[in-house]
């Protein structure tokens, strides 16, 4: 296996909206922002990830920052080929290879995606250096990462709330039976906020800011038990043009996302409408699974335990779970019959 492994190198690739996170030998190797900064006018990449990151928001007209992805598909396809080609790179970085090892790789795609879509993701990756490439669903990615047993003949629903899409799904035997995958998740928390703060306060705040807002005090309940403490945000005030200070609470940021919360909430009762009732029993027993950045937003597995009247579980490590499992399905592509080729 070590010669073989010379030449030929495995790796799992959640390609997200909001961050690409890649993997090798069981571990994870890159966790970055899926973002690429271009330079006008050469058109060479001049940074991917946490660094194009840093200069978001803050380019002069020379230099572009562009996020390949949106709602979960491939909006830029030669930004993509780049940001996956730098990901690639940044595994390599401190091995000396005198030529580069032939690439198997299995990448996590949504379950609503189109085959033209689907198309996209394939030679954005095969143009990367992919000779292998396999797809898998974010939901079912994310059942295993959670460690059900997806091969078994019980229904599991999970909920993977990641940057671009939702996706809800019901899985059973290796397969998903029915899925809602809606283009409403954390990307639009973000822009809630920042919509939010100029119609409220009169304050016009960048995307990187309003993350940080949903991160250090959002909620999707305006009634927490322990709640974050208020957080201190600087934007620029639209009546006078100056930069402005001021400080948001958790109640506030709950009332901002309460529609796209909402949203989310509608289709997951509306993919429980489309279960078979025999899987509607196991999923009665199990409860829900949350998945994906979006299920680390406080109070939101009671709030729609509320709404369903049914136990909802957080993955261990919501943010990594589809990763992990594109990992353990990477590891067994030979055995399962639900990668694509």
């Amino acid at each position: 296996m070590g010669l073989f492994d010379f030449f030929t190198q495995e790796i799992a690739i959640d390609l997200g909206t909001a961050n690409t996170l890649v993997i090798h030998n069981d571990k994870v190797v890159v966790d970055e922002p899926s973002i690429v900064a271009i330079d006008r006018a050469s058109g060479k990449v001049i940074a991917v990830g946490k660094k194009a990151m840093q200069m978001h928001g803050k380019t002069h007209e020379e230099i572009k920052t562009v996020r390949p992805l949106k709602d979960g598909v491939i909006a830029d396809f030669q930004a993509a080929e780049y940001m996956i080609r730098g990901m690639i790179k940044m595994i390599n970085n401190n091995k000396k290879r005198y030529f580069n090892p032939s690439l198997k790789m299995v990448i996590c795609i949504p379950s609503g995606i189109t085959e033209v879509e689907k198309r996209a993701v394939k030679d954005s990756a095969e143009h990367a250096g992919g000779k292998e490439v396999y797809l898998i669903h974010e939901p079912m990615a994310a059942a295993i990462g959670i460690g059900i047993d997806v091969l078994e003949p019980m229904g599991n629903m999970i909920i993977d709330i990641g940057g671009g899409t939702s996706e809800i799904a019901v899985i059973a035997l290796g397969g998903i039976v029915c899925d809602k995958s809606i283009r409403v998740a954390g990307d639009d928390f973000t822009n809630d906020i920042v919509d939010y703060m100029r119609r409220q306060h009169n304050l016009l705040i960048g995307e990187r800011s309003a993350e940080k807002i949903k991160i250090e005090v959002g909620s999707a309940l305006p009634e927490l038990d322990n709640p974050p403490e208020d957080y201190a945000i600087q934007g620029r005030d639209l009546m006078t043009g100056t930069p402005k200070e001021i400080k948001v609470s958790y109640t506030e940021i709950a009332h901002a996302l309460d529609k796209s919360i909402t949203k989310i909430e509608a289709a997951i009762l509306n993919a429980l409408e489309m279960t078979p009732p025999e899987l509607s029993a196991d999923i009665y027993r199990t409860g829900l699974y949350l998945a994906g950045g979006g299920s680390l937003l406080r109070g939101l597995d009671k709030r729609i335990s509320q709404k369903t009247k049914l136990p909802v579980h957080v993955a261990e490590d919501p943010l990594r779970a589809v990763a992990r499992g594109t990992g353990i399905a990477l590891k067994n592509s030979a055995k399962l019959p639900f990668l694509i080729r």
